[in-house]
């Protein structure tokens, strides 16, 4: 890199490291049981899934550039921390993180000391406690990589995320040429509304809560790079977001044709760590279980590192008298308590929770886009993101399971999407909104 540019191979690395933070736990357990609950409507399925884990983010890492990292910069300092803080919390120590790190003990390191289910025994005692000594060692390790972010273009860009890809693209491979059965019938809610189902289910990603916050951190690791130039930052990280989001949607489409054909290996899974798991023990036994375990723990740990760093980094800003390295320590061992709550029930309080900031999240980058077709851009920022919330927390309580039936008469409510129309409906006021023209001349 010379002259505050970047070289061809820093900026594919660049888009490595971008794609290394994305791609965790929920990128690799979602997308297969999804496809094989949908079925014979796995392409609509697979669109919505698309449509919020794959294009949003992207949409939403070149917002983050087009604001120059500042895109809650028209909302009230209070309601633009709160919101900057719940984003944090949730794609940090009390979900996506700990979630990641319980994913690479499921599927990463559990299926080889895993020899039975008698909690009685001394082996039962081993296999208890296991859990919290992988996860003592595995956010240690993500501890130590994040202390130093500077270096995190060259540890996780150039080293890690190239031995990842190679291992998922002999996967990929191998589920084109190595089917498992026929795709079935599609059940539950993916037989009369697939893609609606696919766009709820592309939410459990974390991804586009997670582009908000790293395209902040991509952005630091340029100026850390020389990159100063708003102009220049964008350029280098919209790249990098296409090369991201090339990458999540290979991986995707792949385990969902994966979940799709899987047959009786699918069987009786409640997660699709399960099918993926059964998938590679059948088609590549022991050799196949040792290639998962290197992609999901690999997977789960580059975004562990940046999920931390980019926390540390923010609540280093807001709170200076706490210094990043404390930062990093206290939000790993936050995870690792976290974590041993235990992943299916991490999953389920995440839900709801999901449900109501994600409409949030989507309309800011609406208006982060539109902001200079407004005539009054900080009012418009307010009221959609308020009307967002709103009807955001009527989808996120029926998707915890309270009665919200009175609701129903709203559109869309019954597939958890209540915020859609009125958000567009005051997304459209505020463009038609105009000042007296005794303001606007004022102004």
């Amino acid at each position: 890199m010379q002259n505050n540019k970047m070289s061809m191979t820093d900026t594919l690395s660049l888009g490595f490291m971008t794609f290394a933070f994305f791609l965790g736990a929920g990128n690799l357990i979602f997308p297969p049981l999804a496809g094989f609950l949908a079925g014979e409507n796995m392409s609509l399925a697979m669109v919505g899934f698309l449509l919020t884990a794959v294009t949003l983010p992207l949409i939403t890492l070149i917002a983050v550039a087009k604001a120059n990292g500042k895109i809650m910069g028209l909302l009230p300092p209070v309601a633009a921390t709160m919101l900057a803080v719940a984003i944090y919390i949730i794609i940090g120590p009390a979900f996506a993180a700990p979630r990641a790190g319980l994913v690479a003990y499921e599927m990463g390191f559990k299926p080889f000391i895993d020899f039975g289910d008698d909690t009685f025994t001394l082996l039962g005692l081993v296999l208890n406690s296991s859990q919290l000594l992988y996860t003592l060692i595995f956010f240690g390790i993500a501890m130590l990589l994040s202390l130093f972010p500077g270096k995190l273009l060259d540890s996780v860009g150039k080293v890690l995320t190239p031995i990842m890809l190679l291992l998922l693209l002999g996967l990929a491979v191998s589920v084109i040429v190595l089917p498992s059965g026929d795709i079935g019938q599609a059940v539950g809610e993916y037989q009369h509304s697939p893609l609606s189902k696919g766009i709820l289910e592309g939410y459990n990603t974390m991804d586009t809560l997670a582009s908000l916050i790293f395209g902040m951190l991509i952005i630091d690791i340029l100026r850390k790079k020389g990159i100063e130039a708003p102009k220049e930052q964008t350029k280098y990280l919209v790249r990098a977001a296409f090369i991201a989001a090339a990458g999540l949607a290979f991986v995707y489409i792949s385990l969902f044709y994966l979940g799709a054909s899987a047959g009786s290996l699918a069987a009786g899974a409640d997660n699709g760590g399960v099918i993926l798991t059964n998938y590679v023990n059948v088609q590549f036994g022991a050799m196949g279980q040792f290639l998962l375990a290197a992609v999901v723990s690999l997977a789960c740990l580059t975004t562990v590192v940046g999920l931390v760093s980019a926390c540390a980094e923010y609540f280093n800003e807001l709170m200076p008298s706490l210094s990043y390295k404390l930062l990093v320590v206290i939000m790993s061992l936050a995870c690792v308590t976290v974590a041993n709550v235990g992943l299916a029930q991490l999953i389920n309080i995440s839900i709801p929770v999901l449900v109501t900031v994600y409409p949030v999240a989507i309309a800011l980058v609406a208006v982060t886009y539109l902001t200079e077709h407004f005539d009054r851009p900080a009012l418009a920022h307010r009221l959609v993101l308020s009307v967002a919330l709103i009807f955001g927390i009527i989808d996120g309580l029926k998707a915890a399971g309270l009665d919200m039936s009175v609701f129903d008469v709203m559109p869309m409510h019954s597939e958890g999407m209540a915020w859609l129309l009125p958000t567009g409906l005051v997304i459209i006021a505020c463009l038609m909104v105009k000042r007296p023209k005794a303001q606007a001349v004022l102004n």
